[in-house]
C-alpha cells in the first residue's frame, strides 16, 4: 500500500512559518499534520528562511533530499529587501537549502548548495526530475537574468548525479511574451510535461509536453480550458502526484488573500497527456494551508515511521561543534 509525503512551508509573519513542514495522507487525498503542525527542520544559514520545497527519492544512493528556495520573508523582507520583490529578484540568494536523510526522519543539518552567478537574480522555487535517458537528475528553476537586464524570468536548469556537485546552468524554457515561475515536471508514458505558473498572457497556470526533460516544450491547449474559470494572478506553484488509480492529482497554491487563508486548491485528471483537469475540493482535506510544497510517494513503513517518529526528542538533536 502507498502513502503520500506532503514537503511545504507555512504563509506566517512569523519566522517559524517559512521552514520545513511535513503533511501525509494514505490516500493523496485527505491529509493530517506532522509534529502537531510545527516545524519539523530549520534553516540557519542564508536568509535563515525557506520556501518553495522539492523532494525527491534518489534512486543511486537510496537517499532523500530537500531542496528549497534560500528566503525569509520574515526577516529579509524587512530588511535587506527593503519590502521590495524587485529587490529580491534581482539580489536575492545564488543559493538553495538543502537536506538529506536516509530514512525520511534523521536528516542533516541545513546546508547551502551555489548553483548561480552574478549573472542570475534570486533562485526561486527548485523542482528535480530524473532523466532516464541520461540516467541522472536534472534540477530546475525559475530566475530572472543577466541577459535580459533582470526582466521577465525564465527556467533553467543543471544536472547532477551526487547531489554535491552540478553542471553549469543553462536556458530550459522562456516564453516570448511574460516571464515564467514555478516549473515542476512529471513524466508519463515516456513524455515529460511541466506545469508553469504564467506571469501574463495568461497569468494562469500553463501546460507542456517534450519528448525529453529539457526539451523542446510545447503548449498543451487544452489544459487551458481547465484553468478558463480560475481568476487571474491568485494561484502559482503547481504540483502534481499519481495516485494508485492512475489518476492525477494537481495542486495549485492559491495566495488570493492574506496569511493563513492561503493554501493549495486541488484538481483531478485521468491523464497529463490529455490536460482536462477537474477542480475537485470537496474531495480533500487538508489541517491547514499547506504552502508551495511537493509531494512524494512513500511507503507505509515510512508512514508509520514519520507520524510515530518524536520530533522533539532531545535524543535527535545534534551534537552542535
Amino acid at each position: 500500500m502507498q502513502a503520500y509525503l506532503f514537503v511545504h512551508f507555512r504563509e506566517k509573519t512569523t519566522p517559524d512559518g517559512e521552514q520545513v513542514y511535513f503533511g501525509l495522507s494514505k490516500d493523496g487525498y485527505h491529509w493530517e499534520e506532522v509534529n502537531n503542525g510545527r516545524p519539523l527542520l530549520w534553516a540557519y544559514y542564508g536568509d535563515k528562511g525557506v520556501r518553495d520545497f522539492t523532494i525527491i527519492r534518489s534512486n543511486q544512493n537510496e537517499k532523500f533530499y530537500i531542496f528549497a528556495t534560500d528566503l525569509s520573508l520574515s526577516y529579509g523582507m524587512r530588511n535587506q529587501y527593503n519590502r521590495s520583490w524587485e529587490e529580491i529578484s534581482r539580489n536575492g540568494s545564488h543559493y538553495f537549502s538543502v537536506w538529506e536523510s536516509e530514512n525520511l526522519v534523521d536528516w542533516t543539518e541545513q546546508r547551502l548548495v551555489k548553483i548561480g552567478n552574478d549573472d542570475f537574480g534570486c533562485m526561486w522555487a527548485p523542482d528535480i526530475i530524473y532523466d532516464k535517458e541520461h540516467g541522472d537528475y536534472v534540477l530546475h528553476w525559475s530566475s530572472s537574468h543577466k541577459e535580459n537586464d533582470f526582466g521577465p524570468k525564465g527556467i533553467y536548469y543543471s544536472r547532477t548525479r551526487d547531489f554535491e556537485h552540478f553542471t553549469h546552468p543553462e536556458l530550459l524554457y522562456r516564453k516570448e511574451d511574460s516571464g515564467v515561475i514555478d516549473s515542476a515536471i512529471y513524466e508519463e508514458d515516456g513524455n515529460y510535461y511541466m506545469f508553469l505558473k504564467s506571469e501574463h498572457n495568461p497569468e494562469k497556470l500553463i501546460l507542456l509536453k517534450a519528448d525529453h526533460v529539457t526539451g523542446p516544450y510545447s503548449r498543451i491547449e487544452e489544459f487551458d480550458k481547465s484553468m478558463e474559470e480560475l481568476e487571474a494572478g491568485y494561484y502559482e506553484a503547481p504540483t502534481a502526484v499519481r495516485l494508485v488509480d492512475g489518476k492525477w492529482c494537481l495542486f495549485l497554491d492559491y495566495y488570493g488573500v492574506p496569511g493563513s487563508g492561503q493554501g493549495y486548491v486541488p484538481f483531478v485528471a485521468d491523464s497529463l497527456a490529455e490536460g482536462r483537469f477537474v477542480r475537485s475540493d470537496k474531495a480533500f482535506q487538508f489541517p491547514y494551508g499547506f504552502k508551495h510544497g511537493t509531494i512524494l510517494p512513500i511507503t507505509m513503513e515510512e508512514y508509520e515511521r514519520i507520524k510515530d517518529h518524536n520530533w522533539d526528542n532531545p535524543e535527535d538533536k545534534r551534537k552542535i561543534d
